[in-house]
Order: structure tokens, then C-alpha cells, then sequence
């Protein structure tokens, strides 16, 4: 919280990489990366503030995949607000995989491909 019991904004990206790792266990890119040495980095990332949050409140944040290219993924989210009942915040981020043993990026393995594509179907 900052100085007017405000959610600070730099919180919200803490937000969005909690619900981006959760993201990639659920598809099973945390376990990949561990077995392979090659997996998602955080290329870059955005945050729409739409409305103040105040203590106390509860917040419901999502993610989903909205572009699915050969070696990169998009990400959508959303923070929703119970005490407003409306989006307080949402953002964007772009995930590049990549081989840490070369230093560049590779293409996403089709096991884990596969697993955003049936995500973005639900």
C-alpha cells in the first residue's frame, strides 16, 4: 500500500507474475524448463490502472493466452475488484522462450504448445 492506503502500483505486476507462474505450472512449462534447460522469459509487460484499490478489499486476478506465435506467447490480465465489482486493472504480457544454455530464443515445444492451445479453447 502507498501513502494513501492505495494499492501500489508496482504491485499489480507482482499479481500478474503470480498468476503467469501459475499459468505455466498448469501447463507444465516450470517442469519442462527444469528438465530441458529452455523455457518462457518475461520479454515485456504493461498495466492498465483503471481504478484505485483500497484496503481492505479482495481481488480476483486471471490470465489468459491471446497470441500464440512459434516462439513467443501473449498474455491477457485481468483484476477484478469484489468490493467495486467491476475491473480495477488489467495488462498484457509477452513471454519469449528461450534455450539458456545458447542464449537465443527456440520455438515452443508442441507438448506445451498443445496445452495453451486447449487452454485457449476453454
Amino acid at each position: 500500500m502507498d501513502a494513501f492506503q492505495h494499492v501500489n502500483n508496482k504491485v499489480y505486476f507482482r499479481y500478474f507474475e503470480d498468476v503467469r507462474l501459475a499459468y505455466l505450472q498448469e501447463i507444465g512449462s516450470l517442469d519442462y524448463m527444469k528438465q530441458h534447460k529452455s523455457g518462457p522469459v518475461l520479454a515485456s509487460t504493461s498495466c492498465n490502472f483503471k481504478a484505485p484499490v483500497l484496503y481492505p478489499d479482495t481481488l480476483h486476478i486471471a490470465t489468459r493466452t491471446f497470441d500464440l506465435q512459434a516462439k513467443r506467447v501473449s498474455m491477457e490480465y485481468v483484476v477484478y475488484s469484489e468490493q467495486q465489482q467491476k475491473i480495477v486493472a488489467d495488462g498484457e504480457g509477452l513471454m519469449v522462450y528461450f534455450d539458456f544454455a545458447s542464449g537465443r530464443s527456440v520455438e515452443i515445444p508442441e507438448e506445451i504448445a498443445s496445452k495453451i492451445k486447449a487452454l485457449q479453447r476453454d
